[in-house]
């Protein structure tokens, strides 16, 4: 079941310098606030990540909650957190879902529209 009570934000940046220019991998942050704009609280279980790089390759990343932490976050309040992601290009997306459980134990997904991870101007 998807749902639309949890909103979820996403902002990228690139890392320069984060990994040696020989390695020819690039770094990206991503930070991502997660808002309940439903009336329970909620926790957040699980996070499932596709990653897709400027030549097509993907990778998936799926596991229990996010940064060591499975939240609560009860109606109206927000949970955020930062990651990253090493591509091999300089251009890429991810895209993916969040699994929530309700206080009836009833389990839910929450969908992360795709975003971009791009190096500045590696794209016009």
């Amino acid at each position: 079941m998807l749902t639309s009570t949890i909103q979820i934000q996403v902002e990228t940046a690139y890392l320069p310098g984060h990994i040696p220019p020989e390695k020819n991998k690039f770094a990206f942050s991503y930070h991502i606030e997660i808002e309940n704009q439903g009336e329970e609280t909620v926790q957040l279980l699980n996070r499932y990540w596709l990653i897709t790089d400027g030549n097509g390759k993907t990778s998936e990343v799926a596991g229990s909650g996010v940064v060591g932490k499975q939240p609560f976050i009860a109606p109206g309040e927000k949970f955020a957190y930062s990651s990253g992601a090493v591509l091999d290009t300089p251009v890429g997306s991810m895209q993916g879902h969040f699994e929530f459980q309700k206080s009836d134990s009833s389990l839910f997904k929450a969908p992360i529209d795709i975003f971009s991870l791009n190096v500045p101007n590696a794209v016009n």
